[in-house]
């Protein structure tokens, strides 16, 4: 089992707040979670304008889009057909609860993340994502970046997001906030220090002890 708060500590201490998820509204988060899915952030900001222009990125004038309105303002994520469909899915929902986000923590409780990762087109990544960034709770998001971080870092197991992810325990200190910038600062360490081995030995976090990380048991 791994406990990720000594590597948390470090890279806060050399890198500083990241302030992420980049966005103007938790709504823009939901969005941008959807039409992050299989491509760069430039791509979902190009569809995220054309939404903006066009519905104000107001959940009830998103849905009053017709499908071949919606395909075409989002195609420049791709995959916009799917997208379009898991996007009108899980807007539909928080269009129920009126997008109370506190108030659907309190409905769904500890089923809030089971409960989205039924919705089409929505997996662990974008269910933690939201959990985190959208209802405020804690949790790893484990993501490419973050399989590969570990990998370098000696861990061993690591394929997918699923395994990563059981083998992290969040202390109870650990709140939604240092969730949000533990991601925040292994997305952008990703950027510049994990294109390849070499390139993460050259970093920081090159020398770093992953003993520090182990949790028995």
């Amino acid at each position: 089992m791994i406990n990720p708060v000594p590597l948390y500590k470090e890279m806060f201490s050399k890198m500083g707040p990241q302030y992420w998820w980049p966005a103007d509204s938790k709504m823009e988060i939901v969005i941008g979670a959807i039409l992050v899915q299989n491509t760069n952030w430039n791509n979902v900001d190009m569809a995220l304008t054309n939404l903006r222009d066009e519905t104000q990125l107001d959940v009830k004038e998103i849905l009053k889009l017709s499908d071949e309105q919606l395909q075409t303002l989002i195609r420049p994520s791709g995959f916009y057909v799917n997208k379009s469909k898991s996007l009108r899915a899980v807007l539909s929902w928080f269009d129920q609860h009126q997008c109370d986000f506190s108030q659907m923590v309190g409905e769904y409780g500890d089923k809030l993340r089971e409960t989205m990762l039924a919705l089409p087109g929505v997996g662990e990544e974008t269910a933690d994502s939201l959990v985190v960034y959208v209802f405020d709770q804690p949790a790893f998001i484990a993501d490419k970046y973050a399989r590969t971080l570990f990998t370098y870092l000696g861990f061993r197991g690591l394929s997918n997001y699923h395994k990563l992810q059981q083998r992290i325990i969040l202390p109870e200190t650990f709140n939604y906030k240092d969730a949000q910038e533990f991601h925040g600062l292994i997305d952008e360490f990703g950027k510049k220090h994990l294109k390849d081995k070499q390139q993460f030995k050259e970093s920081f976090l090159g020398t770093f002890d992953r003993k520090l990380l182990n949790v028995k048991g």
